[in-house]
């Protein structure tokens, strides 16, 4: 019997107010390992609970993906790499459970231990564990890809490496990490660092961005095919050393997982459509109503799942760039989002069928509270009061219109915010006391057709504040390049956050990265108030310290008009061919990374 995620849910929660203990003052190795208390599956498990061990291989699943690609090294900065090859090619000491906040279960480490305050991690290698040409691999490999990585690698990797003070084998399968700083998170992130193999890459720069060299690594997919800004085809490799440890029993059954590249969502359906791609994952619930009643699906040759998950809601919509004059007054970004209207837009595009992201752990236990800040996140937040936007404390939502086009409301807030701000409209045009009109440019990915027509929406409501912005549309490649280098002024923007949040977060919103080309800080926000935060939620030694301090973050970021929000997916909507199938259990993380086309298989 399949549990209730909502059941799950509590009993984890449950776990973790409970099970917040100091480590062993001795170590000892462990074969997983949990930000807080022990890890749910025991020491002998066989297999994770949302897998289905007897699933049989073979066969092959297609996805279509809007855009292109010029790279195939998904672990360097530069070039535009399909997003999925990160964990296809990637393989790790530990790998993450979809099942649990945050939890990890030996892949290539057999075991893993640490200080009595996780000040240093030690992982020791499984016999066996080899990449995909045959060569085994050494802690030499280890200790290279993590310098590697930490250096010259994507941003992703530099702040973790920044933490070690030291990095030395201690066996000739083993080796530790030391810390630098106090941060519990530092043990589990050292157990998710992709191994490569050093050999590869001598006389070669890691760096530089490429499509002639595919990292050799152990993982149990090998990129195959491939044809630039058309198709990658990974093989499944039926030598895979690690088919046999538990983390993996169950996992990748499909023998070939095909990306095909589509110049736009219209020629990606139509593909869907015909047959030339056999999963496809729907964003747009009115197309979904709509259109999803071709001949395949009334034949039952195309099977239409929807299937719920407990995640946070991240954010989703349009960003504004704080580096740019326009939108360093959060009383102009709040005037942004007032003529955003939102209820519209939502009718237009889903029928009123998708609730609007509120924040950016909405939809789960970390979400901030409505009103006023109480208890533990008032006391957290109580020292930056001086420098906080209006709402962090006294309690922010956003503006909610009657629904109507004109949206009388926002359209009067907007100018109230903006006439504050030192803008006014004069001769029916948006301008500051020099007359100097304001104006802005909106990015958008090519092949994005919801976007460009929320977009287009949005355009028409700046119109009724004397505000006409540019749009400007760019290929994949093009579109990533600007947005590492913070070449706009406001962009389409998407986060997924989890109920473990981390040091990541660093990356998406630190001070730090805010000048760090290719991080995620697109807001370009430096608060000392939220860096604050991350590091409350990365030392708290209780779960009632770590919750409020992810509040607190929430109020701050929600507060500070950073992202025009749209609506969230608490559902996932994926059309598939009917021989395509997943188990009936579903993790709490539900469709994420991790689960298709992981713990899927192709039965006739």
């Amino acid at each position: 019997m399949t549990v209730s995620f909502t059941q799950r849910v509590r009993a984890v929660a449950a776990a973790l107010a409970f099970g917040v203990v100091a480590q062993a003052a001795t170590a000892e190795p462990q074969h997983g390992i949990a930000m807080y208390g022990d890890p749910a599956m025991p020491p002998d498990f066989v297999s994770l609970p949302y897998v289905n061990p007897q699933a049989p291989t073979g066969g092959r699943i297609v996805t279509a993906e809007v855009g292109s690609f010029d790279s195939l090294n998904p672990f360097i900065r530069k070039g535009s790499v399909p997003w999925q090859l990160r964990f296809f090619l990637g393989e790790s000491f530990m790998g993450r459970s979809l099942d649990e906040p945050f939890t990890l279960y030996g892949v290539l480490a057999e075991s893993v231990e640490t200080g009595p305050n996780r000040e240093w991690v030690e992982f020791t290698l499984r016999e066996g564990a080899a990449f995909s040409d045959g060569s085994p691999v050494t802690i030499e490999d280890v200790m290279w890809s993590y310098e590697t990585l930490g250096t010259v690698g994507h941003p992703r990797y530099l702040g973790f490496w920044e933490k070690v003070a030291s990095m030395e084998q201690t066996g000739e399968r083993s080796v530790r990490f030391t810390f630098n700083v106090e941060d519990r998170e530092l043990a589990l992130l050292a157990g998710l660092r992709p191994i490569l193999k050093k050999a590869q890459w001598e006389g070669v720069d890691f760096a530089e961005s490429t499509t002639e060299i595919v990292p050799i690594t152990s993982a149990p997919y090998i990129l195959d095919d491939f044809e630039p800004g058309r198709f990658v085809s990974l093989r499944r490799n039926p030598d895979y050393w690690g088919k046999d440890v538990p983390f993996r029993v169950g996992t990748n059954n499909i023998d070939e997982v095909r990306l095909e590249f589509f110049g736009d969502e219209t020629a990606a359906f139509e593909a869907f459509k015909v047959g030339e791609v056999n999963s496809n994952r729907e964003f747009n619930v009115a197309r979904w109503e709509s259109q999803y009643n071709f001949p395949a699906v009334e034949a039952g040759d195309v099977v239409l799942s929807v299937l719920p998950h407990e995640r946070p809601s991240g954010m989703t919509g349009f960003v504004m760039n704080t580096r740019r004059d326009q939108f360093a007054d959060w009383r102009v970004r709040d005037a942004m989002i007032q003529i955003f209207n939102f209820e519209f837009v939502n009718e237009a595009m889903t029928g009123s069928a998708q609730p609007r992201i509120t924040s950016y752990w909405s939809n789960s236990p970390l979400g901030m509270s409505n009103g006023p800040a109480e208890g533990r996140v008032q006391e957290f937040l109580a020292p930056f009061a001086a420098d906080l936007i209006p709402g962090a404390l006294e309690g922010y939502s956003l503006p909610v219109s009657d629904g109507t086009e004109r949206n009388r409301a926002g359209t009067a807030a907007a100018l109230a915010q903006m006439e504050a701000a030192g803008w006014t409209v004069q001769d029916g045009v948006m301008k500051n006391s020099a007359g100097e009109a304001f104006t802005f440019d909106i990015l958008l990915p090519q092949g994005s057709s919801e976007n460009q027509s929320i977009i287009d929406m949005y355009v028409e409501s700046l119109a009724r504040i004397g505000v006409s912005p540019t749009v400007s549309v760019a290929d994949s490649a093009q579109f990533k390049e600007r947005t590492d280098a913070y070449d706009f002024d406001m962009t389409y923007y998407r986060l997924g956050v989890s109920l473990s949040p981390g040091n990541e977060q660093y990356n998406y919103y630190g001070s730090e990265s805010a000048d760090r080309p290719g991080g995620r800080n697109l807001m370009g926000v430096k608060s000392p108030a939220i860096d604050a935060m991350i590091g409350r939620l990365l030392t708290s030694e209780s779960q009632d310290d770590f919750v409020a301090a992810v509040k607190a973050l929430d109020r701050i970021l929600t507060s500070g008009r950073y992202v025009i929000p749209i609506y969230q997916w608490n559902i996932s909507r994926l059309a598939h061919a009917k021989e395509l199938k997943y188990p009936d259990y579903m993790p709490i993380f539900g469709d994420w990374p991790g689960w298709q086309p992981d713990v899927w298989w192709y039965e006739e």
